[in-house]
Order: structure tokens, then sequence, then C-alpha cells
């Protein structure tokens, strides 16, 4: 038997109950492709499959400290952060993150649940934009984020902005639009690098954004380059979203273990 490591990614997000988004789902996707999950917890929420209720953040200094203990003790392959609680852990993320530039950085901004609850006000988002984004490997925003968040209504225009304040690559992922299929676009400073279609499927599901950012972060922890994790991503959020249940009464769930 070896005794080898599996890559290690470290998740910042928010406890969801349900397991269906937040931290949660990063751990299940984490260890779904291989790689051992880290994770910092940046809030607590009361949700289920429905919508989320309330959210109390995590203290700052606590951020901090979760995170530079596991730095201290464990190699990380991967960074990937969700939904951060407020500006004062924007800012505690992107710090620890910035003493690790060599490290890849997957960035889901979350600012709203699937029904729409608000989970980033506007002192947060704009410590995003300033602190995070130009620290983010590859950012993963629906197009609704993409769109507030580079206050443009073009996709490409989003993308434009957003590789300007930063990031190295963006993905937009096109649940929110119309179509048949969801349409997702990858772009980096050249402009879009792919565009992969996938059928759209008939159920509404929590926590497919986040499983597509930490699969990211795995299989960039693995040895991929953006352009592959991302596809790699892609593909597998996409068959356990295909392969959901509905274990309450709102929201489908991804089966990250649809393989076993």
């Amino acid at each position: 038997m070896s005794s080898r490591s599996p890559a290690a990614v470290l998740s910042f997000a928010a406890s969801d109950p349900t397991g269906g988004a937040g931290i949660q789902a990063d751990l299940l996707t984490i260890a779904a492709l291989g790689c051992h999950p880290l994770s910092v917890i940046t809030a607590l929420t009361v949700q289920d499959t429905q919508g989320v209720e309330r959210l109390l953040p995590i203290e700052a200094p606590w951020i901090t400290a979760q995170a530079e203990r596991l730095l201290a003790d464990i190699p990380i392959a991967a960074f990937k952060a969700g939904v951060l609680g407020s500006a004062q852990n924007v800012r505690a993320v992107s710090e620890v993150v910035s003493q690790h530039g060599e490290i890849p950085f997957v960035v889901d901004p979350v600012l709203a649940s699937g029904r729409g609850d608000p989970l980033a006000h506007d002192e947060a988002i704009e410590a995003l934009r300033e602190l995070i984004l130009p620290q983010a490997t590859i950012l993963t925003p629906n197009s609704l984020e993409a769109r507030r968040l580079a206050d443009a209504m073009d996709l490409g225009d989003c993308a434009r902005r957003l590789i300007d304040q930063g990031c190295e690559y963006v993905l937009i992922t096109g649940t929110h639009e119309a179509g048949a299929d969801v349409v997702n676009s990858l772009y980096d400073a050249s402009g879009m690098v792919r565009e992969d279609r996938w059928p759209r499927l008939p159920e509404s599901y929590h926590g497919s954004g986040c499983t597509l950012a930490s699969a990211i972060a795995a299989e960039l922890a693995k040895g991929l380059e953006p352009v592959e994790a991302a596809q790699a991503a892609q593909r597998f959020t996409w068959q356990s979203l295909a392969a959901g249940f509905k274990p309450g009464s709102g929201q489908y769930l991804p089966n990250r273990f649809f393989r076993s």
C-alpha cells in the first residue's frame, strides 16, 4: 500500500447543512476527484434545499488562524474560495492567499443562493473586486454574477473587464441564459479560449457552482493546466447533476459519487 499523500486542496467557504453547496459540497467534490480536502469555515448558515434563511460570518481572525495552522503543517496544491461572509473575511482570505502566490486559486464569487437570497453585500463585493479577483487563477461566475461584478451586460465585455481586474482566466457559466444547451465560456487576456455546450437538465440544482469550482481546484491540484482543468471539471459537474437526487422539498443535489 502506498503511503503517498493525495494532493491537498484548501477551501474557504460557508457551511451548508444540506450538504448540497458550501464547504460540504467542496469536500465531497474534492474527495470524489481523488484529492484530500482541507477546510476553513467562513460562515454558518441556516438553510434547507429551498433557500437560505440566515448567515452568520465567522470572525476574520478565526479565518486567518484556521488557514495559517493548516498551511504551516500541510503542503497545499490549490486554493478554492466560495462564500466568504463579510468584507473583513474577504480581506483575511486575500492576505493568506497573497503569501502563497505560486498556488492556484479558484474563486466562485457566490453572490446569492439559487433562490436569490443575498450572500454578499456591497462592501464584501467591492472587497472581492479589489482584493480577490487580482489573485484568481480561474474565476467561475454565472452570467448574473459576471454582470454584477463587471457592471456590463454583454458577457464578452464582462469577461474582459474581469480579466483587466487581474483574473488569469474567467469561466462564465450559462445556466441562467436561454437555450436548449448550457453554454460555458472560458476567457483569458487574449479573448475566448474555448466554449463548451452541455445539454440542459430538467431540474433545478443546489450546489452546481460550488461543485464546478472545487472540481477545477482539484484538477489543478492534480497537475492539469487551467484550460484542461476547466473542461474536465465541467464534465464532472454535468455528470454529477445528471445523477442528482432530491432529498427534500426544494432543489435537487448533485451526486458527486455518481461513479461508485
